[in-house]
């Protein structure tokens, strides 16, 4: 296990084996997976533990377990990853995070996503980054919004993984490029 990011409450860090059945339950609760394909099979669950570490190998980031500092419990995951498919503004880096639903309205999201943010435009030298959800989803938008991203209101798009006529195709896209964080990271009014 590498730790990568602790922040005053969480450490991000990368998967272990052993993270495989709590990150399996997490992805049952319909509360977390509302505005998602649907839940994981345990299968999927060790595949995407394998490709989360692969991706750090790969990229130098990915989407990180995070662990509440304090008792080192696996809360779900926050980072960056890279996006290949296709759509108007790939390839492209996203922040994304998922948590259990028992450590909604907490902060956590919001602390981790912006150390995420650190990382990838300090360490990672990243030029963009963006991130994506449905409509309804107001929490995430809400996260995106205290982290200081910004809703591309041209950029909407339909997610090329799942048919034009499913309820969760539609998504809004948000942007954040090196320059504007840098401004908002010193205190500096973007007025643009």
């Amino acid at each position: 296990m590498a730790i990568i990011i602790e922040t005053e409450r969480l450490i991000l860090r990368t998967w272990e084996p052993e993270d495989a059945e709590t990150w399996f339950q997490i992805n049952q609760d319909p509360k977390v997976i509302e505005f998602l394909r649907g839940s994981l099979t345990m299968e999927q669950v060790t595949d995407f533990i394998v490709a989360a570490n692969n991706h750090a190998d790969k990229y130098n980031y990915t989407l990180w377990a995070a662990c509440l500092k304090q008792t080192g419990e696996l809360i779900g995951y926050t980072g960056l990853n890279y996006v290949e498919w296709q759509a108007h503004f790939t390839p492209a880096v996203e922040i994304g995070w998922r948590l259990s639903s028992q450590q909604w309205n907490k902060g956590y999201a919001t602390e981790s996503a912006k150390a995420s943010l650190q990382f990838g435009f300090n360490q990672c030298a990243l030029k963009k980054i963006v991130s994506f959800t449905v409509p309804a989803n107001k929490r995430s938008i809400r996260v995106m919004d205290k982290i200081g991203m910004k809703r591309d209101i041209d950029g909407d798009f339909a997610h090329p993984k799942l048919p034009l006529n499913h309820p969760l195709s539609k998504h809004l896209l948000y942007c954040l490029d090196s320059d504007s964080y840098a401004k908002n990271s010193l205190g500096i009014k973007n007025d643009l």
